[in-house]
């Protein structure tokens, strides 16, 4: 498949006006871009610039708001809620993350809940935001339907991701961010549009057969990855991400759904700890480091992330390679000649 190189910068470039000429504001384009460049950097195709079609869907249909004014308020000394004015979720979680800091240093541990968004990007974002502030993060959101539950052959759970991230001096973050499923539902349509198969075991038709094609497990069901134990990981994101907001659980699919490719409208939970409360106020950060190198003492072994670090120091020195006919779709989109 063709590719063209670009910088991180004429990309950014490119996704701002992507947004911003249909019907995106500046602040919303500004969050998307960031989540979908920080993506694209990462080496995480699946919630890169591949994702701007359909945020340009969702606000062309009027089924998000562009304009959307995401607003914070504290429900409990330890809780916030953000409600998103039916906007994407980048803007409305970066206005709670100051906040939830400051809670969290308060209190030991806070919990933030994003409600009335649109959820489209991946989650290691704000788990980065959190270990920023030196805080540990835990993060889980739903999604529409494509996993069935253990035993089943028809969609109920999204993929529904957790994401986990653990501060540390000097180095990177540890962080992790996995679905509930055997691939993200972003990887098998990347493999669609590139015409590669999927591997045994990640999905099923409509008709509940196991299948290879990634278009028939797209309009089928991603399975979930270890049998029961991820199933009973996608229920708990679900009622933490939903029932515990307030938001509705996929499969009621009372909500209206946008055009096909569009975003999901649901919540998210975002969990801070501040570590200096828990008892070790001095030495939780060297002690980590002790299971980290024994993780690390075989060569084959990587820490959560390493490879995501790798990708993005390469992609800020030598820019990212995105297929030709994806960047021909989104300059079109962009009225980029």
């Amino acid at each position: 498949m063709s590719a063209e190189t670009l910088s991180l910068d004429d990309l950014r470039a490119l996704s701002m006006r992507c947004l911003t000429v249909n019907g995106c504001n500046e602040p919303n384009a500004a969050a998307i871009t960031r989540a979908v460049i920080v993506a694209e950097g990462d080496d995480c195709a699946s919630h890169g610039v591949i994702r701007l079609p359909g945020y340009v869907r969702s606000f062309r249909s009027g089924f998000a708001n562009g304009d959307a004014d995401p607003t914070v308020s504290q429900q409990a000394p330890a809780v916030l809620r953000v409600e998103g004015d039916n906007g994407f979720a980048p803007l409305a979680l970066e206005r709670g993350y100051d906040k939830l800091a400051e809670l969290a240093r308060e209190n030991g541990i806070a919990a933030l809940g994003v409600a009335n968004t649109h959820h489209f990007a991946a989650v290691w974002p704000e788990i980065e935001a959190m270990t920023d502030r030196r805080m540990c993060a835990l993060a889980c959101t739903a999604s529409l339907p494509v996993v069935p539950p253990p035993g089943g052959k028809k969609p109920v759970f999204g993929t529904n991701p957790v994401a986990f991230g653990w501060p540390r001096d000097g180095p990177h973050p540890v962080i992790f961010d996995q679905a509930s499923a055997t691939m993200a539902h972003g990887a098998v349509l990347v493999a669609a549009r590139e015409g590669r198969e999927l591997p045994e075991g990640v999905g099923l038709d409509s008709d509940g057969n196991p299948s290879t094609d990634p278009e028939a497990v797209a309009n089928g069901a991603i399975l979930p990855f270890g049998g029961y134990k991820g199933g009973l990981l996608a229920m708990m994101v679900e009622l933490l991400s939903c029932a515990l907001i307030g938001e509705e659980f996929g499969c009621e699919a009372s909500k209206p759904r946008g055009p096909p490719g569009s975003a999901y409208p649901g919540g998210e939970l975002l969990i801070a700890i501040d570590p200096d409360h828990f008892g070790d106020r001095n030495g939780w950060i060297a002690h980590a480091e002790v299971l980290f190198a024994a993780m690390t003492a075989e060569e084959s072994v990587r820490l959560p992330a390493a490879r995501r670090y790798a990708a993005r120091a390469r992609a800020h020195a030598e820019g990212v390679s995105i297929s030709e006919s994806l960047l021909a779709e989104i300059r079109e989109l962009a009225n980029v000649a």
